[in-house]
């Protein structure tokens, strides 16, 4: 097969599924893994897609569900810089909500020897807290994903509801001036939407990336929380716009 027709299949599977990996792609089109890896360093040279370990995804489209295995290897550093900035706004004894995106695992790991009360939807976070010997933790349940690795649905929002916090952090796939937090699924934006109002501060925690992007469905306006922690400094508009709605800036 041809590496123009390699590359045209790659394309439509990224489309397709907005992911893809080594492996499934040498199997799929009877290549060796260097030969895949050749076809996505060069779509990766004009811009067609993004590498990460092990394969690679495309940004594009309002509803792109990336696969988790695929997020949690992307942006690892970044992640460990917000996860740092986090940390500095949590105080000894506070209720905090995380999420259940990647980038909460790695507040999570963070947090792990503090103490306080946690709060989370995420299977994966319970796994990285339950044996600390300092964090309460209560883990919400309702219609499991393993997409997500977590609990989701009308149970998982009932359950919610119970209780109120003194610092929520979340993330979503997208946010804009005008359009707010916006996110790829209505189960995301409720459970973001219903953290923020049980929370006395509420805090968007996003990669650069996703910022003046927009996704499928509204989770919340930009004036509902209290903070945007990124992980690069943010440009001057977005500056000159947050301290004019009053939000702070990390």
């Amino acid at each position: 097969m041809l590496a123009i027709t390699r590359r045209k299949v790659i394309k439509d599977l990224l489309q397709e599924h907005k992911s893809v990996t080594i492996t499934d792609l040498a199997a799929r089109l009877d290549v060796t893994k260097e030969t895949i890896r050749r076809d996505l360093r060069a779509m990766e040279r004009d811009n067609e897609l993004i590498r990460t370990h092990g394969g690679a995804y495309v940004l594009e489209g309002v509803q792109n569900d990336i696969d988790i295995a695929t997020r949690q290897a992307l942006k690892i550093k970044e992640k460990e810089i917000l996860a740092q900035k986090c940390d500095s706004l949590i105080q000894p004894g506070d209720i905090i909500f995380l999420d259940n995106s990647t980038t909460a695992w790695s507040i999570a790991r963070k947090i792990v020897n503090r103490n306080l009360t946690v709060v989370t939807a995420s299977l994966e976070i319970a796994n990285i807290l339950c044996n600390s010997p300092t964090i309460h933790f209560f883990l919400i349940g309702g219609e499991f994903s393993r997409k997500s690795m977590s609990f989701n649905g009308d149970g998982a929002l009932r359950n919610l509801q119970r209780y109120f916090l003194d610092k929520a952090f979340i993330s979503c796939r997208s946010v804009s001036m005008k359009y707010g937090l916006t996110d790829i699924s209505d189960n995301a934006a409720m459970m973001h939407k219903l953290a923020l109002e049980h929370s006395k501060q509420g805090f968007l925690v996003v990669d650069h990336s996703k910022l003046d992007n927009v996704s499928f469905t509204n989770a919340a306006p930009l004036k509902d929380i209290d903070g945007i922690v990124m992980d690069q400094p943010f440009t001057p508009e977005w500056q000159e716009y947050l301290l004019a709605n009053n939000i702070n800036f990390y």
